[in-house]
């Protein structure tokens, strides 16, 4: 079973991810991790991408989807398929793919999409501290600390992303909405899209993504 999972900044994307790979024993795959390793083992694509990101430009979407077919080509253990985190991010992207892997085992079977109220985004991002030493995440209104400002696992000193406020959120909301929604829609015309109403508890969530992969 080959898996997208989407949604806005702050929809529990991470979260849900741990969950699908632990379930269901796939591999979770964002393109920061193809981009390390095609990188680190000097491929021809890998120094192919390192020559635009050097320059400080943007990956042409044609070296990107190559890289993630080669990428998910050669996994050495291949479980039972792959949860892709990050991409496609642009529907030229996502239709490049679909060309790339039709006839394949890299066709992707379901796309599970964390839907959620800005509302409540704005509370998730703004609340949200991590610490510096550990990475432990908390929030300030679903799991405050102990102790204002330290961590309970590490004694870290807590701190607030630069990017998690409502001015950045709506920014990110905005690039998310104009590149990746179109993704969505076009994948939703296949029927592959599961539509999972992230407002709920966690576990409920859960139990809704599941019930979705279990189909």
């Amino acid at each position: 079973m080959n898996i997208l999972i989407m949604g806005g900044p702050g929809a529990g994307k991470g979260t849900m991810s741990a969950r699908i790979v632990e379930a269901f024993d796939v591999n979770h795959i964002s393109t920061g991790d193809i981009f390390r390793s095609e990188i680190g083992k000097q491929t021809e694509l890998g120094m192919m991408a390192k020559s635009y990101m050097d320059q400080g430009l943007l990956v042409p979407d044609e070296v990107v989807n190559n890289m993630v077919k080669s990428y998910l080509e050669n996994l050495e253990d291949k479980k039972n398929g792959f949860l892709l985190d990050g991409y496609p991010r642009t529907l030229d992207q996502a239709k490049a793919f679909d060309e790339l892997s039709k006839g394949s085992d890299l066709e992707i079977n379901k796309v599970i999409l964390l839907n959620i109220e800005l509302e409540e985004l704005t509370n998730r991002i703004t609340g949200r501290r991590l610490c510096k030493d550990c990475g432990e995440i908390y929030h300030m209104t679903s799991k405050r600390p102990a102790v204002e400002g330290v961590c309970d696992k590490c004694g870290g000193e807590l701190y607030q992303r630069k990017d998690d406020t409502v001015e950045s959120l709506q920014v990110r909301l905005d690039e998310y909405n104009r590149l990746t929604a179109p993704v969505m829609n076009y994948y939703a015309d296949k029927g592959l899209v599961y539509t999972i109403e992230a407002n709920q508890p966690m576990e409920n969530v859960w139990a809704d993504v599941k019930k979705a992969l279990e189909k």
